[in-house]
């Protein structure tokens, strides 16, 4: 079901029993899969992709190519109560360029996916991630660094690593970058 008001760009596919709210914003080139939820000020980027039972609530941002693996969960209130509404105190998550999020990871509202972050499926996320970092675990915690390609990134002595596509990265003070 789309609503009217939806914005859908043009190429992107909203699989069965998916539900898009007025004034939701999807880009081109997605994929939902079956059973998603996009709430009215939810933003979706180009080419994302979205798999089963995946709800997008309102506040959370997805830059372009993002993937969210089947039934992860995001919230947007920190101490939900069926008794009290709380819609003033729902909280941002934005989803950086590029990142994955494994299936049934949970991340917890108010917080920043850096690009090309990759999130183990059934982490539990409760903190910032940082651009090209490899978390998992529940508590999420930092265990890596990914290249842009998805392939885990080992770093020389010097900090500098290669990515199965041939980009270069740098690791310095704790934070990677691509290099050039």
């Amino acid at each position: 079901m789309v609503d009217a008001g939806a914005q859908i760009g043009a190429g992107t596919k909203i699989w069965h029993f998916c539900h898009v709210s007025v004034g939701a914003r999807i880009g081109r080139d997605c994929v939902f899969g079956q059973g998603c939820y996009v709430a009215p000020t939810a933003r979706v980027g180009d080419r994302v992709k979205v798999q089963n039972g995946v709800s997008l609530y309102d506040g959370v941002i997805l830059e372009d190519e993002v993937f969210c693996g089947p039934h992860m969960i995001f919230t947007n209130v920190v101490n939900p109560r069926a008794f009290i509404e709380r819609k003033s105190e729902y909280q941002p998550t934005r989803v950086g360029r590029g990142a994955t999020i494994g299936a049934g990871a949970v991340l917890l509202c108010g917080h920043s996916i850096g690009e090309y972050a990759f999130i183990g499926a059934g982490a539990v996320v409760t903190r910032d991630v940082l651009p090209y970092a490899l978390v998992y675990g529940n508590p999420a915690r930092a265990c890596g660094w990914m290249g842009r390609d998805g392939i885990r990134l080992k770093f020389d002595a010097s900090g500098r690593a290669v990515g199965g596509d041939g980009a270069a990265y740098r690791l310095a003070d704790g934070r990677v970058g691509r290099e050039g």
